[in-house]
């Protein structure tokens, strides 16, 4: 094994994103965002491509796949709004700062101009990365497409398909969509339940979700990610309060 300085890339060490297809399509040719930072690197002779071998994902390999995911989203129903431009750049500003957002987002318009291969990219995601990070994911892939205030059926469906190819189960993928789409029966959604359930059962649904929920599930990946995991616990437990009310618990 020999050691390659790689690099730290906007505020987290990136790891088994430097390869795959979620390395193909940032390039890295990212000057001034490579700070240093050192990584194990397995080569198999000249002239092959280094193999990396991380155990777990890093807060740079999330900030990473929210990148890429994020431009496949925005080019779904084929516009790039200045709203969705502006939502993904206060998430980054609100995590790293001003320099490296300004450096982050000049990759990302880049990525708005390129074919993204989304299944083979959620592959390479999910095997790296755990469900509360995915989760994570999914729910800022909802926020930009509301962020223009009018979701395409598009965009939708991208997310969807996203949210399959990264193995979330279809019952979190319509909790986390009823969080951002009201009706009648959004509170049972994102709990996972029916209108049917009974008062017992129905507080079981809620403390599992709490649990799955938490916001020390992302602990590790930044003040900003875990404000948002807190609002999304924050929409579990509102939930649960709705409902409780309307049966009068």
């Amino acid at each position: 094994m020999s050691r390659a300085k790689i690099g730290k890339w906007v505020g987290g060490t990136l790891g088994w994103a430097f390869g795959g297809p979620v390395g193909a399509l940032l390039g890295f040719a990212i000057g001034a965002m490579i700070d240093t930072a050192e990584f194990e690197v397995s080569t198999g002779g000249a002239g092959q491509a280094a193999r990396f071998r991380p155990q777990t994902s890093t807060y740079g390999d999330f900030s990473a796949s929210l990148l890429i995911l994020s431009a496949a989203v925005m080019k779904a129903d084929g516009k790039h709004l200045k709203s969705e431009l502006d939502y993904v750049r206060k998430f980054f500003v609100l995590q790293f700062g001003e320099a490296h957002t300004l450096q982050a987002m000049v990759t990302f318009r880049d990525l708005l101009h390129k074919e993204i291969p989304v299944a083979e990219v959620c592959v390479q995601i999910r095997q790296f990365m755990p469900l509360p990070q995915r989760l994570q994911l999914v729910h800022y892939l909802f926020g930009i497409a509301q962020a223009d205030g009018v979701v395409d059926q598009t965009e939708v469906d991208v997310i969807q398909m996203i949210s399959a190819g990264l193995g979330i189960p279809a019952a979190d993928f319509n909790s986390l969509k009823a969080m951002y789409f009201r009706d009648v029966h959004s509170d049972y959604r994102i709990l996972e339940t029916e209108p049917s359930v009974s008062d017992e059962d129905l507080k079981k649904a809620y403390r599992r979700m709490a649990v799955k929920y938490h916001p020390d599930k992302v602990s590790q990946l930044g003040e900003e990610v875990q404000r948002a995991a807190k609002e999304k616990f924050q929409k579990v437990q509102d939930a649960y309060e709705h409902i409780r009310k309307q049966r009068g618990l």
